[in-house]
């Protein structure tokens, strides 16, 4: 599973990669497991676009990731994600999954 994650401010991002243990994406299809570390700064990727590739962090194997979720989600089986791969986008102060389709 790609888990790609744009929230470049939370402690658990590593080059747009998620190294957290688990990833819960609640009801109102926002990562619960956020968690912001404010030495952190957003990178501007769009600055040289087409440049230079971003340095993104070698892709996770989704077995050592738990990925719980209690959206009303197509993926969401028994409160699971079953996508085969999930985004988190940076908007606001909380990351949303725009991986989400609505039941």
């Amino acid at each position: 599973m790609d888990i790609r994650c744009r929230k470049t401010t939370c402690f658990y991002n590593d080059r747009f990669t998620c190294k957290a243990k688990e990833i819960l994406v609640d009801g109102k299809v926002i990562c619960s497991s956020f968690k912001e570390d404010k030495t952190k700064t957003v990178p501007d990727t769009t600055a040289k676009l087409f440049e230079r590739t971003p340095d993104f962090a070698p892709q996770r194997d989704s077995k050592a990731l738990k990925i719980a979720c209690k959206a009303d989600c197509l993926f969401n089986r028994n409160g699971k994600c079953v996508s085969n791969g999930i985004t988190l986008n940076a908007v606001k102060e909380k990351p949303l999954c725009i991986s989400f389709l609505k039941k």
